[in-house]
């Protein structure tokens, strides 16, 4: 099977909403992501986090990212439509506006297959 890695993107207007949520609604909050992961099954091969704090490092230095990842997941898979069908229905599309998902296949490193 082919590994997928899936990027998850939401506005800041997300992470302000986070702030202000009790550790029980947080804890709520989770349920339709536990239940994604069921559906899922054998394809999930990491959850994943929540990623915060992002910089860029360049040969130039570094700075803070302006782009709004806010977690990742790792999925097993036959294929790229595969993977983008266990995605359907995912509760981080429904989270806040502006939400979206994006999924990479893993690609072999040269000379190490």
């Amino acid at each position: 099977m082919k590994k997928f890695i899936v990027i998850y993107h939401a506005p800041a207007s997300a992470a302000q909403k986070m702030a202000n949520v009790s550790p029980e609604d947080a804890k709520k909050g989770m349920e339709p992501w536990f239940a994604w992961k069921e559906k899922v099954g054998s394809g999930m091969v990491d959850m994943g986090t929540p990623l915060g704090n992002g910089m860029v490092v360049t040969k130039d230095g570094t700075h803070a990212s302006e782009n709004e990842v806010v977690g990742y997941t790792i999925l097993q898979a036959n294929s790229m439509d595969e993977a983008v069908e266990m995605l359907k229905g995912h509760p981080h599309l429904d989270w806040v506006d502006g939400c979206s998902i994006e999924v990479h296949e893993s690609l072999p490193l040269p000379g190490m297959e």
